[in-house]
């Protein structure tokens, strides 16, 4: 069983972190976000520590205090730091250009793709070819990079597409005549 439950929680400096009727506010450089706590699932501020406990000694509450751990830990990461997924797009003529809340993607098809970006969550096109979804809400970030490959996957003969920076793309062998 995981015990990552027992690690505090590390508030960096600039962080304030608002507690009250379940709801966790943590407010950073980068924005604010909330999280509702779930009922099983305590939560302290000490010395710029937060530790969560369980309320009774159930497995679900031991299980959603780790779970809750981490959100909580991200949140606080996000607010101070903020999170970012880097694409890649691979192929002829394929490219993309971030404007503004919406990122043009030109992916082979016979139209361009308008993507609009959710609040909170920023693109930038390094170069034609290159993504970066930046933003303080991981799971957000992971969201709309997933999205936006789902667009074009890599496909396995000649690895066209659109992938994760560090993916590696399981390549298969033509057909034999």
């Amino acid at each position: 069983m995981s015990r990552i439950a027992n690690a505090p929680v590390e508030l960096p400096s600039g962080v304030q972190v608002n507690i009250a009727d379940g709801l966790v506010s943590v407010k950073g450089s980068n924005g604010s976000l909330d999280l509702q706590l779930h009922e099983l699932v305590d939560i302290v501020n000490e010395d710029n520590q937060l530790k969560l406990s369980a309320k009774e000694e159930s497995k679900e509450a031991v299980a959603m205090t780790g779970t809750f751990r981490s959100l909580v830990n991200n949140m606080v990461t996000g607010v101070s730091d903020g999170f970012e997924k880097k694409l890649e797009l691979q192929g002829v003529g394929y490219r993309a250009k971030a404007q503004g809340k919406t990122l043009n993607l030109v992916l082979g098809f016979s139209h361009p793709i308008d993507y609009s970006l959710p609040e909170g969550v920023t693109a930038e096109t390094p170069s034609q070819t290159e993504i970066v979804i930046k933003g303080p809400d991981k799971q957000l970030v992971g969201q709309v990079a997933a999205e936006i490959r789902k667009f074009r996957p890599p496909e396995p003969y000649k690895g066209k597409g659109v992938r994760y920076a560090d993916e590696r793309v399981f390549r298969k062998e033509a057909k034999k005549k």
